[in-house]
């Protein structure tokens, strides 16, 4: 480890100067000596890389991403090819020229990262031996020996022996409870931090290799820092200590604004959308109308899952999404959601019998008010129908059928009179007798 940090000593003056800088501030607060000065001065130097570091870590989310929508066709390529590797990688790297990817680039800020952390592990160290690093003189070297956190030096580990602890003004006791708490919050945080992205920002429906590869990475990468821990000192297990809880909270807060299409961290954006759309009725948030617009460009095919739903949500609130990612609201949408398919399907009401003879009555009552009142004997109605063709009628007025045997049988039109006009004698006012009917 010493060896590598001192191949990184190009990087100790700055890294160094930072430090120091740093440690005035917080010197002028806690007191020069304290650990606390010295331990939020290495935190801060990580929040400052970090912050650095921002567009990188961008550029590997968008890496991550992209190598997750190619894992099937990369996988197509290599069964097309497997007998011939020279093919295979060939095919391998045209799909990464035409999507314009990069798989180095979801190494990115851990390489970038490399030369600080190894630049500080070189000036820890030179502090725990005594001697003077970068801009650290003898002033300041003495007083971050006499740093403490917890009653563990800065520049003290795990495997140190008792004597070297005591040299640093300590016991082996408190070093190694320090470190040995150290350690394990770090590992849970870089374990954490791997679970929260394979299970919520990882697209569940695409199972590949690379996803079995994560899920490995997920259990070893603890590992590894676990066994690398008992090496470090306290003031290197700080820097990887707040560098992995950045990483939590960076990752964070992009798997809720800016979630993987098709995982579960999507499907709860778009949920949260959807109920501040119907709250609120309309978008607010440039990102939520980027996003929405990205949705609404997209094809019905090609939407995954996640989107369907959201779109569903939108159409039984009454709400149209626009190309431009705004929405709109819609009284024929909302009627369609809400009851349009049953209005579709609802039939008129039956009538009972007694009902529709009722509406006849009254419809024969309305015909007939306005007619005149006819003299004795000469009683009509707006029923009554002239006999035609060859049917007759006889002295007494009926109406006979061509044999002149029986009376002609009524129309269908008629018979729906006779009906009416029994029911008008249950119910309302009795017709006129026909003056050709038998009393």
């Amino acid at each position: 480890m010493d060896t590598i940090a001192s191949f990184f000593s190009f990087i100790t003056t700055p890294v160094s100067w930072v430090i120091v800088q740093f440690h005035k501030l917080f010197g002028a607060i806690f007191g020069p000596d304290t650990g606390w000065a010295w331990g939020l001065s290495i935190v801060c130097l990580v929040v400052l890389i970090r912050i650095c570091l921002i567009p990188l870590f961008v550029k590997q989310i968008k890496s991550t991403r992209n190598m997750q929508a190619l894992q099937p066709k990369m996988k197509a390529i290599q069964e097309r090819y497997k007998s011939d590797k020279q093919r295979q990688s060939e095919e391998m790297m045209k799909l990464y020229k035409e999507t314009g990817t990069n798989p180095l680039s979801s190494c990115l800020p851990i390489l970038a990262q490399s030369p600080f952390f190894f630049a500080l592990y070189h000036v820890l160290s030179n502090i725990a031996e005594g001697d003077t690093v970068g801009v650290i003189n003898q002033s300041l070297l003495d007083s971050a020996r006499q740093a403490h956190i917890f009653g563990a030096p800065l520049a003290s580990k795990f495997t140190d022996s008792a004597a070297d602890v005591a040299a640093l003004d300590a016991s082996i006791t408190s070093v190694r409870i320090v470190t040995a708490i150290m350690i394990i919050m770090m590992s849970a945080s870089q374990f954490f931090t791997q679970r929260q992205l394979m299970m919520k920002n990882v697209d569940l429906s695409v199972k590949t290799p690379y996803m079995q590869q994560q899920k490995m990475l997920m259990y070893i990468f603890p590992v590894i820092f676990a066994v690398m821990g008992i090496n470090f000192p306290v003031g290197v297990l700080v820097y990887w200590l707040t560098t992995n809880v950045w990483t939590m909270g960076q990752q964070m807060y992009v798997i809720n604004q800016n979630p993987t299409p098709g995982s579960k961290a999507q499907d709860s954006y778009l949920q949260r959308l959807l109920k501040s759309i119907t709250t609120h009725g309309e978008v607010r948030g440039r990102r939520r109308k980027t996003i929405v617009k990205m949705i609404v460009a997209k094809s019905s095919s090609d939407r995954n899952e996640n989107e369907r739903r959201f779109f569903s949500g939108l159409t039984k609130a009454g709400f149209a999404a626009q190309a431009d990612g705004t929405v709109i609201k819609s009284d024929t949408i909302e009627t369609e959601a809400e009851g349009g398919a049953a209005a579709r399907r609802q039939q008129p009401k039956r009538q009972t019998k007694a009902q529709r003879q009722a509406a006849a009555a009254q419809a024969m009552a309305k015909d007939t008010e306005g007619a005149s009142e006819p003299a004795a004997g000469e009683v009509t109605t707006s029923l009554e129908k002239k006999p035609q063709g060859p049917a007759a009628t006889d002295a007494k007025g009926d109406s006979k059928d061509e044999a002149g045997d029986k009376p002609a049988r009524p129309s269908r039109a008629n018979s729906g009179g006779s009906r009416q006009g029994k029911s008008g004698q249950r119910k309302g006012q009795q017709r006129p007798k026909h003056p050709s009917s038998k009393k």
